[in-house]
């Protein structure tokens, strides 16, 4: 056995239909669009949405609020999760993804100031909330912006 000799198994695969090739085909002549209208035409038919000349639902219904395409994600991190790592260790992105604190980087890591912190850290990261800052602080941490 080897690659050469390999074929799909017995009835997983057919044959396209072949379209226009005569009436014996079932599908000669029109090629199963019948006669005249859109849809029969060539570059035919209508685009997605479409619902007949009907006011379409994406127009229909209500448009809100406002997307700012140079808006940030940030992976959230709060103080209480960095009490798991050892006393004066350095926390960067690798040892919070290592801890699994942080799942998929988006535009970097922010330290949100939820909790206490009972031990000396370095925290290195993005972003810190002002309550972070002064929790690591008051622990005899350093915080690193990155």
């Amino acid at each position: 056995m080897d690659l050469s000799n390999l074929k799909p198994a017995i009835g997983s695969t057919k044959n396209r239909k072949r379209l226009g090739r005569g009436p014996g085909s079932g599908l000669g002549k029109t090629s199963g669009k019948g006669h005249k209208g859109q849809n029969s035409r060539s570059g035919g038919g209508v685009k997605p949405g479409f619902e007949g000349g009907q006011m379409p639902l994406q127009r229909r219904l209500p448009k809100r609020g406002f997307t700012a395409m140079s808006k940030k994600e940030y992976a959230l991190v709060k103080v209480r999760e960095l009490d798991l790592f050892e006393e004066n260790s350095v926390i960067d992105l690798e040892a919070l993804g290592k801890a699994g604190l942080v799942g998929r980087l988006q535009d970097g890591v922010k330290i949100l100031g939820d909790g206490e912190l009972t031990k000396s850290l370095t925290v290195k990261a993005h972003k810190f909330s002002k309550a972070a800052v002064q929790k690591i602080e008051a622990a005899g941490g350093k915080i690193e912006v990155l």
